[in-house]
């Protein structure tokens, strides 16, 4: 039989598809891209038409050379990476590297790794399609040009090591406006007057309902709870109408993200790398996806397990339509491979993921849930001012018996609350009438899932950009998650109960957040830098055109040459002229002066971070210099709060006849107690402010937590210890880890034992000799 070699992007999809093919094929993992651009160098050769120079990675020259090998040696080789931009163009470089003929090359693609769609995906080759390569080609070297032409101009401008991205950067604008938009935001506060109101003729017949009177004052409250009091109620009107609520569309990556956030806590890199391995696995389709559509296998599939799972009355079979801008090549939306299975075995990340997928596809092909809202209206005598009640009663459950999507930002809103039945005209008691203040809240700060969210809407990125976005973000330290426990703040309620007005308070936690990205200082010095010099390539609807012109190029409508000049001319420009005419910055803010010295207080970020500094350089005088601690921003903090700073460090009071001081360095605050050092993280763990017995308790739980460690330590050799760590028991010598064999028992291991591993290890792994960079004269 003729040999086929079958060339997959991951060795997992390789396992798999090999129990579909059987004999006559052997498959083999590329381990995604066998080449790219070098990561040293601009490799982009700008004088001609920006052609790219590709190279080998050294990882991965074993490889090449055992697919050519193999390539030379089969019949037909099959190219069967993922079926997107980037899995094209993998397929492309394959062909390019391994020099295959024409005539014995295969593209294949298939949207989910079942028998059927491999099989079909043989019988159905096609060629390697130029267009898509193109437009791929285009995004790598259009980013390399901005990375590599705006870093510099960072490293020059505002402070060395720093590095932007065409679309991160655009993320970060995003964050930045938000947080500005948070600190400039002024709260107000009103009154929500909610009454419980009861039929006189059957006290157990009662219902809520709200004022509609806008109250901002407590006087107002008074005059308007001493007006209910001598007044009369009535229902007015009673309006119940019938509504529909339709199910969500299949998951496409955006919302699959969104989705995964909210109701399973991942963040945006796990959902997709999850994505990834159940979609290797066989058991969901290609999870890199703008579209909708599902295929009419699927809809017959959903139908049958809707019907055999809730009855025939809760079938609907839709077909939805893509509405995303510049949706790529026409795929399916992520679903399961066989709707049929409605649970899979696996991790329970992965048993998560695909519940959640299996719900929302069913759910999609299920019946509109039918609903019937209800208004009341009830008028006070003597008054324009009154109350409204609002319900919501399910008449068919339909979808809503299986999935409910969720929101954002959950609100208050009661939704399924039950009304009584009343009449028009039926005198209504006041049992009791509550006014509690309430405040406007700042817009809420982006969480992984609705940043993704808002690319989208915006038209930046595509399916594969957001992960990575994120994650490239949050490593650069431009970007930080973030937990907040908010602060507690005391509300006024007034209560009018039995025709008497009392007054009280109650505390409420506000500003509570968790997993939300915040700009770091030196990100907001960043953002304003590139927005201050590179406003248009920082510019949503820039950044959203550039994408439509990609998808251009994909149709072959535009070509990727022209596309890169028309960009690069002005862009570079740009650089030359920032490079040439604008001053260094390092974000510096003016809080003040000493009120003693009279010197000036700055803000600004330095070498390992943000920094208060007091006092400028001279001849005569060094300044003082402060970090900041954790919630404190330059561009937020005040001259009282950087002055406190400068009273670090503290001496706290002695413990076992030693100085416990507080002070903040370079990896934030500690406490240090005879020459030993003490991180300080949480809340309550201020330096400027902690108490001599809080202190005391950090330093013995590091001793107990430090005592728990050690496992085992040797008298004639300490610098080698047996540790007890995140991921079990290691060896630690002269600041380098090793692993123990399973084996091993480490309470029991000789100090040879632990010799005889570090120089197995060492000599395995031998350190490369670091070279040292020349500098340029």
């Amino acid at each position: 039989m003729e040999s086929n070699l079958v060339i997959v992007e991951s060795p997992a999809k390789a396992k798999t598809i090999e129990k579909f093919l059987g004999a006559g094929y052997v498959v083999k993992s590329s381990f995604g891209h066998v080449r790219d651009l070098d990561k040293k160098h601009l490799s982009v050769d700008i004088p001609h038409q920006f052609k790219p120079l590709y190279q080998i990675p050294e990882e991965k020259k074993g490889l090449v050379a055992e697919l050519k090998r193999m390539a030379k040696q089969a019949g037909t080789v099959w190219l069967a990476s993922d079926e997107d931009r980037e899995g094209e163009a993998i397929a492309w470089h394959l062909a390019e590297v391994l020099g295959l003929q024409k005539e014995k090359t295969r593209r294949i693609v298939f949207n989910e790794i079942t028998k059927e769609a491999i099989l079909y995906a043989i019988d159905h080759p096609r060629e390697i399609d130029d267009n898509l390569v193109a437009a791929q080609q285009a995004r790598r070297i259009l980013d390399r040009l901005v990375g590599f032409e705006l870093s510099p101009v960072l490293w020059k401008k505002v402070r060395p090591a720093l590095s932007a991205g065409r679309v991160q950067s655009v993320a970060v604008r995003l964050l930045v406006e938000r947080e500005r938009e948070i600190q400039h935001f002024e709260s107000t506060s009103s009154f929500r007057v909610v009454g419980k109101f009861s039929l006189p003729s059957d006290p157990k017949v009662s219902l809520s309902a709200e004022s509609q009177t806008h109250l901002t004052t407590p006087e107002q409250v008074r005059a308007f709870l001493e007006k209910c009091a001598s007044s009369e109620f009535t229902v007015a009107d009673v309006v119940t109408k019938p509504t529909r609520k339709a199910p969500a569309p299949p998951f496409t990556t955006s919302t699959l993200q969104q989705e995964a956030g909210r109701k399973l806590g991942f963040s945006v890199a796990q959902t997709m790398s999850v994505a990834q391995r159940l979609y290797e696995a066989g058991k969901i389709t290609y999870m890199r996806t703008d579209s909708v559509n599902l295929s009419n296998l699927a809809l017959t599939m959903a139908k049958r397990v809707v019907e055999s799972e809730f009855g025939p009355e809760y079938v609907c079979t839709r077909r939805f339509k893509t509405k995303t801008k510049g949706a790529q090549e026409a795929h399916e939306a992520i679903r399961p491979a066989y709707l049929d299975q409605k649970e899979i075995s696996g991790t329970a990340a992965e048993k998560k993921l695909y519940e959640l997928i299996w719900k929302r596809t069913v759910a999609s092909q299920m019946s509109d849930a039918q609903l019937e809202k209800t208004n009341i209206r009830i008028d006070m005598s003597g008054s324009p001012a009154h109350f409204m009640a609002t319900g919501e009663v399910v008449k068919f459950d339909g979808f809503l018996r299986l999935y409910i999507e969720s929101k954002d930002d959950e609100t208050e809103e009661e939704t399924g609350t039950l009304l009584p039945e009343v009449q028009a005209g039926q005198p209504l008691h006041a049992d009791r009438i509550v006014a509690t203040e309430r405040f406007t809240h700042y817009p809420p700060r982006y969480t992984e899932a609705s940043l993704v969210k808002k690319l989208e809407e915006l038209g930046i990125g595509r399916p594969s950009t957001y992960a990575p976005t994120i994650s490239t973000i949050l490593q650069r330290g431009y970007v930080v998650k973030e937990d907040r426990p908010g602060v507690e703040r005391m509300l006024q309620v007034w209560t009018l109960s039995n025709g008497k007005i009392t007054s009280s308070t109650r505390k409420e936690i506000y500003g509570s957040e968790k997993a939300k990205l915040v700009p770091s200082d030196i990100g907001v010095i960043v953002n304003d830098f590139l927005v201050l010099h590179f406003d248009d390539v920082l510019e949503y609807s820039f950044t959203a055109s550039v994408e439509k012109e990609f998808d251009e190029i994909a149709s072959g409508d535009l070509k990727w040459e022209e596309m890169i000049q028309r960009f690069y001319t002005s862009f570079h420009q740009e650089v030359v002229n920032t490079m040439e005419t604008s001053d260094r910055t390092v974000g510096e803010r003016l809080l003040g002066v000493h009120p003693e010295t009279g010197e000036p207080v700055i803000a600004k970020i330095g070498k390992f971070g943000p920094l208060v500094q007091l006092g400028e350089t001279s001849d005569e005088h060094k300044p003082r210099f402060a970090g900041l601690l954790k919630g404190q921003h330059i561009e937020s903090i005040t001259l009282d709060e950087a002055l406190a700073l400068f009273k670090l460090p503290r001496k706290i009071g002695e413990f076992e006849n030693k100085m416990i001081t507080a002070a903040v360095g370079r990896f934030g605050p500690y406490l240090m107690h005879n020459s030993k050092f003490y991180a300080l993280k949480g809340e309550e763990d201020n330096p400027l402010v902690i108490t001599l017995e809080r202190a005391i308790q950090v330093i013995e739980e590091k001793r107990e937590a430090d005592k728990n460690k050690l496992i085992k330590q040797f008298d004639s050799t300490p610098v080698i210890q047996l540790l007890n760590g995140r991921w079990g028991p290691y060896i630690a010598c002269n600041k380098k880890n090793y692993k123990i064999p399973r084996e091993a028992v480490p309470s029991e291991m000789t100090l040879e034992q632990c010799r005889q591993i570090i120089a197995q290890a060492d000599a395995a792994s031998p350190r490369k000799e670091r070279t040292k960079r020349t500098k340029k004269s």
